[in-house]
């Protein structure tokens, strides 16, 4: 994992939640795919840039999750800062959705990855079951 493309901090400011990348990160990272995916051994969900050369991946470690339980628990598309950019997210809120529904009770993600999906989008789970 690049740890310098790391979410490092997320914030709120009215319905806009707010992910805060490493300065340090590489950009531009891309067009937004609205693609998500995990990365089990880092304990990161990863969105996905599309990139002349490739992909590129922002990296959303669990201390970063909070932010994606407000995204899915209000229905928003959450924006993704670095420096003075500001960019959003598109399909983060679907891609997560699916992804936490397909980890509970699916350790074949790894049971330490899959129980701490289920603690911390316990309230999204609850709302939806």
């Amino acid at each position: 994992m690049d740890i310098k493309n790391t979410i490092i901090e997320t914030s709120q400011i009215d319905n806009e939640v707010q992910f805060t990348l490493n300065p340090e990160a590489e950009w531009p990272l891309g067009s937004p795919t609205g693609k998500m995916l995990t990365d089990t051994d880092r304990q990161s969900f990863v969105y996905i840039f599309d990139h002349e050369n490739g992909y590129r991946y922002a990296y959303f470690p669990k201390d970063s999750w909070s932010g994606l339980v407000d995204t899915l628990l209000q229905q928003v598309e959450p924006v993704l800062i670095w420096q003075d950019e500001k960019i959003q997210l598109a399909g983060v809120a679907e891609e997560m959705q699916a992804l936490i529904f397909n980890i509970e009770g699916n350790d074949n993600y790894g049971e330490e990855f899959s129980t701490a999906v289920e603690e911390v989008f316990k309230p999204v789970l609850e709302k939806v079951n």
